[in-house]
C-alpha cells in the first residue's frame, strides 16, 4: 500500500530530482516542474510522451499546457500527497527529454 512521504522524505526526493519544486499545500501538495520548449509541436510531442509514459506506469500527472511550455504536477489523490511512485514517475518524465547542459 502506498503512503504519503513525509516532509524529510520530500525534501530528500528533491534534492534527487532536477529543478523539480514542491508546491500546493495540504491535500494539493504536489511536486512539479516547468518545461519550455522551442514550439506548440515541440511541446505537443512532449506531452504525448508523457500522456504514454503514465498510461505505461498508471499513474497520471495533472498537465498545463500552452504554446511553449508544460507544467507538469504530480500527486498521489488516494493518500493525499505526495508517494515514491511520484517521484519515480518524475524522474521517468525527465528521461524523456535530453539532458541539459550546463
Amino acid at each position: 500500500m502506498r503512503r504519503a512521504l513525509t516532509a524529510t522524505e520530500i525534501v530528500s526526493a528533491l534534492a534527487r530530482l532536477d529543478n523539480w519544486t514542491l508546491s500546493g499545500e495540504g491535500s494539493a501538495t504536489a511536486i512539479e516542474k516547468h518545461f519550455e520548449f522551442s514550439n506548440y509541436y515541440e511541446t505537443m510531442a512532449f506531452v504525448n510522451a508523457v500522456a504514454f509514459a503514465s498510461h505505461e506506469s498508471d499513474h497520471h500527472p495533472d498537465l498545463l499546457v500552452s504554446y511553449k511550455r508544460c507544467v507538469v504536477r504530480f500527486n498521489t489523490h488516494d493518500v493525499g500527497g505526495i508517494t515514491g511512485t511520484d517521484v519515480a514517475c518524475a524522474a521517468a518524465v525527465d528521461a524523456l527529454l535530453p539532458c541539459e547542459s550546463s
